[in-house]
């Protein structure tokens, strides 16, 4: 299933250009800013994929200017390329500093003339550096492998890189004589992650002299270790730090393997030491994540991000800061209680400010450690996913449902932001977009359920519209403002329909409570939730209730598929993508076993355990014989989380029992659809199926 951080990645740039994997030169024209035909104001596929898609950024030392990469996809030649751009911090002096077919990141400046970056340019992943002034490049010589991330130390004499290394023993290590044997043998679990077979390569720490020029002496801080760091498969470098003086190195570790390995949510925070070349854990005994370090400016501190609850991935995030003379940690979002993430200092070490989910929008928010009470800067509809410090501005990148991702200068002191990017604007103003409205929405239980209605441009309450439901995958993820390009509201609502988003029961951003309250009870009272919601918006004149449709990925599929088997007629039309359909192979076929044991409170077969047999009970395929109304069902071959032969035994068991009903599979396509060709064709069968049915 999903875990906390897809849904946030969902309005990132498509992971795979941020692939280090070896890649040769292309001869094909540079992939760059397409200029589509808008012909009636309308939000296309098309037009989805013509935005560009702002990713990371960097802001100089001196606070003066900002890098950042933006992405653009060409749907003739079924890719995308990023490219580094530069502005002033205030907004002005925009330019392109790339014009590669190789896409660079992991952007970081050298001082506040000279921007290093990985690049592909060359066939592999390596350092670059750039004069932004002259825009003259070098590569960083001294390292051959690819290179999937680097920071360079605040003295700047020191690099610390991450790559892959080979830890064991390989086919062709074992069987010489079967060099082209595509084979694999494994003798214990965790042998595939997300949608990466285990190939005894790890990715490793390593810290390197730098001259300015090239790399020596490199060390792998992580000898021989069958572990990853970052953790796969959603950490970057967030999880690597530099102490100010340049002498330590803080990385985020899980360091099991196998069945533990598979069964566990152990991460810790190890501190390398570059003087003696001993490594010690910091946060041992803690049995949750913790990830993410930080150091104070001062250095005698390290912040990070802890779970408290082992084997659960979606705990709140608290923020811990341990004093590294005395290891005393304390716990400063006790009082708080949503989870915490980005957390970035401030220059006198004695404030934090970091990202936090409250609502369904993510906030950026200060807190002093002498009061440890975290104060809001942002307010508004809007979802920031990172942000930096400028001298006395803060930096941010957000998004929300009606506009892709820009960057905008905030002011610390009252939240006041000012756009600087407008890398859509020119597009955006050619479209009608879609109205977003809140309501608080009264469930079975009494309780209120946080609802986004999206109504259709040119929305007009004198007339009538079909309606979606949007069920949110995770469990625990959030309905937030966010901006996919796939799950995108704004194309949904632009195609005619009124669209219906809940924070049901299990959602971030309301408290953990709310998010617990679906642990162990799919199935429950999060239908109940999702039905509530859709059963009071009907009642509105402009949504006419034999036009509903209900729609849904991962979670969200399996509750697609659940209500499809209870939903007592309410739904003309289902899509299900990527959904569990079958609890009980679901649990014995996924990889992060620690999940499925969690959330269902154990395994299929103890029969003598309650809590899992009531879990078990609420399997999909138990309703089968209910279903009756047209479904669509998407899976994608890498799918690793949840594999396709879930959407198989659905689309098996409605076309045997007479079911209209329609099966889409990429093979190569994970728990995502990541290449242009196959997005555009998600989102043509999305609209088809639903206009076949309710329109």
């Amino acid at each position: 299933m999903q875990t906390k951080k897809i849904l946030m990645a969902l309005a990132l740039p498509a992971l795979v250009l941020a692939s280090c994997k070896t890649q040769q030169p292309n001869n094909e024209a540079i992939v760059g800013p397409v200029k589509p035909v808008v012909t009636d104001s309308t939000l296309t596929p098309e037009i989805l994929w013509s935005f560009g898609r702002i990713g990371e950024f960097a802001v100089s030392p001196d606070g003066q200017k900002v890098a950042y990469t933006t992405a653009w996809y060409s749907i003739d030649q079924n890719r995308g390329n990023s490219e580094i751009y530069i502005m002033n911090t205030d907004g002005t002096g925009k330019r392109q500093l790339t014009h590669t077919n190789g896409s660079e990141f992991n952007l970081q400046w050298v001082d506040s003339l000279n921007l290093a970056y990985l690049a592909t340019e060359s066939g592999k992943s390596q350092i670059w550096q750039m004069n932004v002034e002259n825009q003259k490049t070098s590569m960083v010589e001294g390292f051959e492998n690819d290179i999937s991330g680097f920071s360079i130390s605040p003295t700047g004499s020191k690099i610390l890189l991450t790559s892959d290394v080979k830890v064991g023993a390989s086919i062709a290590d074992i069987y010489p004589d079967l060099p082209k044997s595509s084979g694999q043998i494994y003798t214990t679990l965790m042998y595939r992650h997300w949608d990466t077979w285990e190939d005894s390569l790890f990715n490793h720490v390593m810290v390197a002299n730098f001259d300015g020029k090239s790399l020596s002496k490199i060390i792998d801080i992580m000898a021989n270790e069958p572990y990853d760091t970052p953790l796969k498969p959603f950490d970057g470098m967030e999880d690597i730090a530099w102490s100010p003086d340049g002498n330590q190195i803080a990385y985020t570790c899980k360091k099991l393997t196998g069945k533990e390995a598979a069964f566990s949510t152990n991460s810790d925070i190890y501190l390398y030491d570059l003087r003696n070349g001993k490594t010690q854990n910091l946060t041992e005994g803690l049995p949750g994540y913790d990830k993410q370090p930080v150091f104070s400016p001062d250095g005698e501190k390290i912040a990070w991000l802890s779970m408290e609850r082992a084997g659960f991935e979606a705990d709140k995030d608290r923020l811990l800061v341990m004093d590294l003379q005395t290891k005393k940690t304390s716990y400063l979002t006790r009082d708080f209680d949503y989870s915490v993430s980005n957390v970035i200092w401030n220059v006198s070490s004695d404030m934090v400010y970091f990202i936090a989910g409250v609502e369904a929008t993510y906030q950026i928010y200060r807190l002093a450690l002498q009061d440890a009470k975290p104060v809001a800067i942002t307010h508004g509809w809007h979802d920031y996913h990172a942000f930096a410090l400028a001298g006395d501005r803060l930096i941010g990148s957000k998004a929300s449902i009606v506009k892709p991702v820009e960057i905008y200068s905030i002011n610390p002191q009252n939240g006041e932001e000012v756009e600087l990017s407008f890398t859509n604007q020119e597009l955006l103003s050619q479209l009608k977009m879609p109205t977003v409205r809140q309501r608080w929405i009264k469930s079975t239980d009494g309780k209120l359920v946080h609802t986004w209605i999206i109504l259709p441009p040119d929305f007009d309450s004198t007339k009538s519209y079909p309606a979606l439901l949007y069920c949110e995958g995770g469990p625990q993820s959030a309905v937030s403002q966010f901006w996919s390009y796939r799950w995108n509201f704004s194309i949904m609502a632009s195609g005619g329909y009124v669209v219906v988003a809940p924070s049901r029961r299990g959602t971030l951003t309301f408290g953990q409570k709310w998010t617990d309250e679906i642990s162990k009870n799919h199935g429950g009272q999060d239908m109940k939730d999702l039905l509530s919601a859709i059963d009071e918006v009907k009642k509105e004149p402009w949504v006419d209730e034999n036009r509903l449709g209900a729609v849904g990925a991962s979670y969200g599929g399996y509750s697609v598929f659940w209500l499809a088997g209870n939903h007592n007629k309410r739904f003309k039309a289902f899509i299900a993508h990527c959904g569990v359909f079958h609890s009980e192979m679901e649990y014995l076929t996924t990889e992060e076993m620690f999940f499925d044991t969690w959330e269902m409170g154990g395994a299929p077969w103890e029969k003598n355990n309650p809590v899992a047999m009531k879990s078990y009970a609420q399997s999909p395929h138990n309703f089968v014989t209910s279903w009756d109304t047209p479904i669509l069902i998407i899976s994608g071959g890498n799918d690793f989380r949840i594999p396709y032969t879930q959407g198989m035994a659905a689309f098996n068991a409605a076309q045997i029992l007479g079911v209209p009903s329609k099966f889409i599979f990429f093979p190569d396509e994970n728990h995502w659809v990541l290449k242009p060709q196959n997005g555009i064709l998600w989102q043509r069968e999305f609209r088809s199926w639903l206009d076949r049915w309710l329109k």
